[in-house]
């Protein structure tokens, strides 16, 4: 049986995102209902990683020690709502480096694909952002849409067209959890089928 598997983007869909940059564990502020709705994934046996890119150490902003203490604070605070996430992913590189892991490259998704050994057809991607959707869909993921973080400006509209096909909007990770549990198993082979009414909470 496939692993259940979900791949959010991390600033401003998980966390607060800042303009400058979430540079320190003070700075990384989980958005309200995340937690949970990680931890009620979790508990109908998805997991969970993250595919973020983190270019603020490429441009020297802050250092791997920075970025390992905001993460054991999403881990710790995590543990207390009940919720885990199994593995973050992250792109150092600063725009200049034309790597192959900065979204919207999927880089990222291959490696997650590689750990799990797994293809991504229809493995549900969540990000704020044109960037995170565009590496999912590269690597075959179904997009999903929150309107946290930089896509609050498209609350109420509809989405440009340069958006994937077929993405589903959500208000927010909580609003997405909500859509994911409703859907019938095996979810890898039905996701695709859902109507973009259900999943749509512009």
């Amino acid at each position: 049986m496939q692993t259940k598997l979900v791949i959010f983007d991390r600033d401003g869909t998980i966390n607060q995102d800042r303009d400058d940059y979430v540079k320190s564990a003070d700075e990384w502020v989980p958005l309200p209902g995340v937690l949970d709705a990680i931890a009620r994934l979790n508990h109908a046996g998805w997991h969970v990683v993250v595919a973020t890119n983190q270019s603020g150490l490429g441009r020297g902003l802050y250092d791997m020690a920075a970025l390992n203490a905001m993460h054991a604070k999403m881990h710790k605070l995590l543990a207390a709502a009940g919720g885990r996430i199994d593995a973050v992913f992250y792109c150092p590189h600063s725009p200049d480096d034309n790597c192959h892991c900065r979204k919207p490259a999927p880089g990222l998704f291959e490696q997650i694909a590689e750990r799990y050994g797994m293809e991504l057809t229809r493995v549900p991607t969540v990000g704020d952002t044109l960037r995170d959707l565009q590496a999912g869909a590269a690597a075959g993921c179904m997009p999903h849409l929150v309107l946290t973080g930089k896509s609050e400006k498209y609350r109420g509209q509809a989405l440009p067209p340069e958006f994937p096909p077929g993405t589903l909007v959500h208000t927010d990770v909580s609003a997405f959890a909500d859509w994911l549990l409703l859907q019938p198993e095996p979810a890898s082979k039905t996701l695709g089928k859902t109507s973009s009414k259900s999943g749509s909470r512009a």
